[in-house]
C-alpha cells in the first residue's frame, strides 16, 4: 500500500481558534490536507479538502465564516488537481473517509460520485441538526445523493489491519481518524482536527472550536497512546509538519 499526501487548499485563520491565549486578531496560514491510500482492494481518500470554487468565491460558498476562516489558496489548488497530478481521476476513488463534515474537510465530496463515503453516524446526525450551520456544517459542502456508509465504532476497512477507522470525538461529535500501516514507512495516525496543530497534543490546551472538551481530552489521550506505540501523528492543519512531509507522487510505502 502507498500513501500520498495531497493538498486540499489553504486557509488563513485566527490563531486563537487553536491557541486561546493568542492575540485576538493574530492569524496563521495553514494547509488543508487530503490523504490518498492506494490499497490493493481500492483507492481510499481521507478527507477531500475545500471545494474548488472557494479559491475565488469563498463567501458565495461559505458565507460570513470567511471572515475568520479565509481561503487563500490559488485557483487550482484542490484535491481534484492533486489527484490528476499522480494520474488519477475522481472516479478512480473507491472510498472516501470523512474525518468530519466541516466545510474544509469535505468540500470536494460531491465530485466522488462512484465512491462509498464513510462518515460516523454521530457526525451525520450533528450535520443535520437544527443548529448545524451555526457550528460549522454547510449542507451544500457534504450532502450527496448517494447515502453514506455510517460507521459507529472502530472498523478495519479491508479486514487486514492496513486501514483502521478510529472514533476520536471531541472536535465534533463524530470525528474519526484512521490508523494506517505501511510496509516500509511504518504506521501513521491520520488525526485530522483531533490534532489540528501539534501544539494541542503537546500542551493539552483545548482549542476554542471544540464541541465537547471532555471527549477531546479522552481522544487526545488515545492519540498519545497510539503515538507512544510507534505511530506518526499527521495533524489536520500544522504548517511546520506540512513542510516536512512528502507530497504528491513522492509517496510513503
Amino acid at each position: 500500500m502507498k500513501m500520498h499526501v495531497l493538498s486540499g487548499g489553504r486557509l488563513r485563520v485566527r490563531r486563537g481558534i487553536y491557541q486561546p491565549e493568542a492575540a485576538r486578531r493574530e492569524t496563521i496560514d495553514v494547509p488543508v490536507s487530503s490523504i490518498l491510500l492506494r490499497h490493493s482492494q481500492g483507492n481510499v481518500l481521507f478527507d477531500t479538502g475545500c471545494h474548488p470554487e472557494v479559491a475565488e468565491h469563498g463567501e458565495a460558498r461559505w458565507g460570513s465564516v470567511v471572515k475568520v476562516i479565509t481561503p487563500i489558496m490559488q485557483p487550482g489548488d484542490n484535491v481534484i488537481n492533486a489527484l490528476a497530478g499522480i494520474g488519477l481521476q475522481c472516479d478512480d476513488i473507491d472510498v472516501v473517509l470523512c474525518s468530519h463534515l466541516h466545510f474544509d474537510h469535505c468540500g470536494c465530496n460531491t465530485f466522488f460520485k462512484r465512491a462509498t463515503v464513510v462518515i460516523h453516524a454521530r457526525e451525520i446526525e450533528a450535520a443535520r441538526a437544527p443548529d448545524a450551520l451555526a457550528v460549522g456544517y454547510i449542507a451544500a459542502e457534504w450532502e450527496m445523493t448517494k447515502a453514506p456508509d455510517a460507521v459507529e465504532g472502530e472498523r478495519d476497512l479491508f479486514g487486514d489491519g492496513r486501514v483502521v477507522i478510529l472514533p476520536l470525538p471531541g472536535h465534533t461529535p463524530g470525528t474519526i481518524g484512521a490508523l494506517v500501516a505501511l510496509d516500509k514507512s511504518g504506521t501513521f495516525l491520520l488525526a485530522s482536527d483531533t490534532v489540528s496543530l501539534r501544539s494541542t497534543l503537546d500542551t493539552g490546551v483545548i482549542p476554542r472550536n471544540t464541541r465537547d472538551p471532555d471527549a477531546l481530552v479522552k481522544s487526545l489521550a488515545e492519540v498519545r497512546r497510539i503515538e507512544a506505540a510507534g505511530a506518526m501523528v499527521l495533524c489536520g492543519h500544522d504548517q511546520a509538519q506540512w513542510e516536512r512531509l512528502r507530497k504528491g507522487a513522492d509517496a510513503y510505502d
